[in-house]
């Protein structure tokens, strides 16, 4: 295995950061010291995210972004992201988090595009109910939800992403999930990051 590098993080308390290959697997770095049991969730049958068209040209709004595609594992849902080549990816340590090994970069809405598969989409909800977690009803994976933390934007899992040529470079942040509210108020950039 690959010796990692070391990344600068502008994270602040109880978050590491490392630098890993996109594609060298994803292992689990650091095995969260505790877990918060979940309340009774929900599953809503309902999606509110639409399917829409793929955009064919890079808007002023795309300049220096990729455009990466991907999906659940049957292919029932895709969608195209529009990202930088360098993905802050958040490994958070909450209950559903610790449960789904969830993983995720943020983005604004509108650099996200369901390409097709809301019929094919459900969500999970629970507790404050502000973290939409989606996913295929057909094959169960998660590609993408609305993060409590943005709710104005999506988080995107990296390892649905299909192989392209621009592959990303993937630095890690370990968030503790488990003292939600006191991580956020310390963290000083995850609400800009699905902002224009």
């Amino acid at each position: 295995m690959p010796k990692q590098k070391r990344a600068t993080s502008r994270s602040t308390v109880n978050a590491k950061s490392r630098r890993i290959p996109a594609k060298a697997g994803v292992t689990r770095l650091r095995q969260p010291t505790s877990c918060r049991a979940g309340a009774q969730g929900k599953t809503q049958t309902k999606e509110e995210t639409q399917s829409v068209p793929p955009r064919e040209d890079k808007s002023p709004e795309h300049q220096d972004l990729i455009k990466y595609t991907g999906g659940c594992h049957c292919g029932a849902v895709r969608f195209e992201v529009w990202a930088s080549k360098s993905l802050h990816v958040f490994d958070c340590n909450c209950s559903i988090c610790t449960k789904k090994q969830n993983r995720h970069f943020i983005v604004p809405a509108s650099r996200f595009h369901l390409l097709k598969g809301a019929e094919s989409l459900t969500t999970y909800t629970f507790q404050t109910r502000m973290a939409k977690h989606t996913f295929c009803k057909i094959c169960g994976v998660q590609s993408f939800y609305t993060p409590r933390s943005n709710p104005d934007g999506y988080g995107v899992a990296p390892h649905c992403l299909d192989k392209g040529e621009e592959e990303p470079v993937i630095t890690l942040e370990y968030f503790n999930g488990n003292e939600w509210e006191s991580s956020m108020a310390q963290h000083k950039t995850i609400k800009d990051m699905s902002k224009l």
